[in-house]
């Protein structure tokens, strides 16, 4: 069975069984249609033959009552006529090619024909020792006469017709395998061509190191007019699927390890300064050092706490966990940031732009707080002292705008990665470069966008929030 567990094979053989059910059908409507033909030859021979018959003796009168017949002329070898008188036993004669004589039937064939219904039908019998023979029997003056000429012509000619068919079917059936297999592979050659790929792709070494999915399927093998095509295009978009899923993994991945070497080495070198400042009230015990090395661990340990924190809510960010929904008066909280900003930084030129109207947007107040906190935060440690930084209220949400130096241009496009800084050093006074990671995460909960913008003289951050009376309706369509 595992001959027809290929399309090959399965193609091939259903190929050749439609050709030979065709030719055996043909052969069969052939076979009898000729059959018919050479009966209704044969039929007609008989219908003359007894025609001439009861036409009555030569020169008038009747048949003889006792077996008296009339010679039908030049008939072909086989045939017989039988005189079948009314008042005395059966008598009858046969005739052949050139016989000028009659030859006496056998009782027994004599006795078949007699039952023979005289309604001048032609019909088939079998007579014994005679085979098979198309008779007609019909009343005349004189009793009955029967015509009779054998089929074993017509039985010969279908015969040797049907042979010829069946050889005919054999050979046709072979040819018909032959071209099958070779056009069915010809037709396949590019669904081969389609799987080879799929195979050489399986054989790539994809579960780790650098993903490279470049195999395709060939462009040829592609147009969507085509099965093959449309197998070929699908296989290329699912590589193509796969091959960008793969990569935002790796990119996933890298992050991730990233990300914990970051925190690793942001968590680190407060516990080293914890440990050292721990080790010094040990070794010198006075209370001057010991006061020193307790201030010290008691600020390292609230940088962790910070540090934790972000991080923490960022996991229950990236785990989808709900922030509030609830209206918040923009207006009032960028109003208190912004004075806590002139307060922290009183060397930055502070401008508030509020519109008349409050704005009022749905979401978390204290998560909010924290990101216009961040973002002003970013502004005061980023520009030096002078800079002008402009926080105005929009109908969506806020902007904050500075005319510092501006971010470097490699680092725009990942300014919202976690611990994304501007130097490649890991200094302490950049922080721990969650800021704005804090914020991008956070405005994508609340269903809000926040951009960047950045050029020398010219950096903007535009957070959209959704406003009150935009919200999405629960069970709304």
């Amino acid at each position: 069975m595992r001959f027809f567990a290929s399309l090959t094979s399965r193609l091939v053989v259903t190929a050749v069984a439609l050709v030979l059910l065709v030719t055996f059908l043909v052969g069969v409507a052939a076979t009898l249609a000729m059959h018919g033909r050479l009966t209704a030859q044969l039929d007609e021979e008989i219908a003359m033959s007894a025609r001439r018959l009861t036409d009555g003796p030569p020169g008038g009168g009747e048949y003889p009552r006792q077996g008296g017949y009339r010679e039908p002329g030049n008939i072909r070898p086989g045939a017989l006529v039988a005189v079948l008188p009314d008042e005395s036993a059966p008598t009858g004669v046969r005739y052949g090619q050139g016989f000028n004589a009659n030859t006496a039937l056998d009782p027994a064939v004599l006795v078949q024909l007699e039952r023979v219904p005289a309604d001048a039908t032609i019909r088939h019998v079998d007579l014994p020792g005679l085979d098979g023979y198309r008779v007609k029997a019909v009343d005349v003056d004189g009793g009955i006469v029967v015509v009779g000429l054998p089929t074993v012509e017509v039985d010969e000619a279908v015969g040797s017709l049907i042979r010829y068919e069946a050889l005919l079917v054999g050979l046709g059936g072979v040819l018909a395998a032959a071209a099958a297999l070779l056009v069915v592979r010809r037709q396949l050659r590019p669904l081969r061509e389609v799987a080879e790929t799929a195979h050489t792709v399986a054989a790539l070494p994809l579960s780790s190191g650098e993903i490279n999915l470049s195999e395709r399927v060939p462009e040829h093998l592609t147009h969507e007019n085509t099965e093959v095509g449309r197998v070929g295009s699908a296989l290329n978009m699912l590589l193509a699927h796969v091959e960008a899923s793969l990569l935002a993994r790796q990119h996933s991945e890298q992050q991730v390890r990233q990300f914990v070497a970051d925190a690793s080495h942001e968590l680190r070198t407060p516990l080293a300064t914890i440990v050292g400042y721990v080790e010094l009230a040990r070794t010198r015990p006075d209370e001057h050092h010991v006061a020193a090395a307790l201030a010290k661990v008691a600020e390292e340990s609230a940088r962790m706490t910070e540090l934790v924190e972000d991080l923490l809510l960022l996991a229950r960010l990236d785990a989808g966990r709900p922030l509030a929904s609830e209206p918040v008066d923009l207006t009032r909280l960028l109003l208190e940031a912004v004075s806590d900003a002139r307060v922290l930084a009183p060397g930055h030129h502070w401008r508030l732009e509020l519109p008349e109207a409050s704005v009022e947007v749905v979401g978390d107040e204290a998560r909010l707080h924290q990101v216009v906190t961040n973002l002003l935060t970013n502004a005061r440690k980023h520009t030096p002292w002078g800079t002008t930084v402009t926080v105005s209220a929009t109908p969506r949400g806020f902007a904050v705008q500075d005319d510092g130096p501006g971010l470097p241009p490699d680092l725009v496009t990942h300014a919202f990665e976690r611990f994304a800084r501007g130097d490649t050093a890991r200094e302490r006074t950049g922080g721990a470069g969650l800021g704005l990671a804090l914020v991008a995460a956070i405005v994508t909960s609340l269903g809000g966008t926040v951009d960047i913008t950045s050029r020398p003289g010219n950096t903007r951050f535009l957070v959209d929030l959704v406003p009150v009376g935009l919200e999405p309706v629960v069970g709304s369509a």
